[in-house]
């Protein structure tokens, strides 16, 4: 078929048929895929309780928290290539990132290459190409590599955390003045801060944070 013709019926079928809510299936709307109800009960994130990004000077653009209501949507993103949800997720998140200082370049914090191949995508680098498209700004993504395979931060303990990560990331400059690493979650803050630590060897003098959510407490 052809691709005009492809679009054509996809926008008659988007006319036609009403979206389903991607938490409860009711209609939704259509440029978001979710209902206003389920919309109302995801909420921005509170004041995070410490933090290992506080020695850093780095400041963390979160537009949700990370709790029940966001956290079904993040992980179907995240771990079930539902690309639908990381959407509406990129979409949600992007009135606070545009209210943020604007940065010369986005970086996605990189899966090492086994996991991406065990997952299929790249959920951090599909935000940051959703939002780098709709602030145009560039996206960098061999810039920074996970050049070491680690275990999630959420399998082990606080002192495992930095061990874990040591070495992990490795940033092949130059790099812009001001970049805003990307990732789909804070929680640890453990990740970021390393990722952060590459960039700035490689030039890098200031690095934000620009995540969808993120937790109340960082362990």
């Amino acid at each position: 078929m052809r691709p005009a013709l492809t679009s054509l019926l996809r926008a008659f079928e988007a006319w036609c048929l009403p979206s389903a809510c991607l938490a409860c299936a009711l209609p939704a709307e259509p440029a978001l895929g979710l209902c206003a109800p389920c919309r109302a009960e995801l909420r921005v994130p509170a004041k995070p309780l410490g933090s290992v990004l506080d020695g850093l000077d780095v400041d963390v653009h979160a537009a949700l928290a990370y709790d029940p209501a966001s956290a079904p949507l993040l992980t179907r993103y995240k771990f079930h290539a539902d690309l639908a949800a990381g959407r509406a997720l990129g979409v949600l998140a992007l009135p606070t990132l545009r209210a943020a200082p604007r940065p010369d370049a986005l970086v996605a914090v990189p899966l090492h290459r086994s996991r991406l191949r065990q997952r299929g995508h790249d959920q951090a680098l599909g935000l940051a190409r959703d939002w780098g498209r709709a602030m145009r700004l560039p996206v960098l993504p061999g810039l920074l590599q996970r050049v070491r395979a680690t275990r999630p931060q959420t399998e082990l303990h606080a002192e495992e955390r930095q061990r874990n990560l040591e070495g992990a990331f490795l940033a092949s400059g130059p790099c812009p003045a001001h970049v805003a690493l990307v990732d789909d979650v804070l929680t640890t803050g453990r990740t970021a801060a390393a990722a952060v630590q590459a960039l700035r060897g490689a030039g890098a003098r200031r690095v934000d944070v620009w995540v969808v959510a993120q937790a109340a407490r960082a362990k």
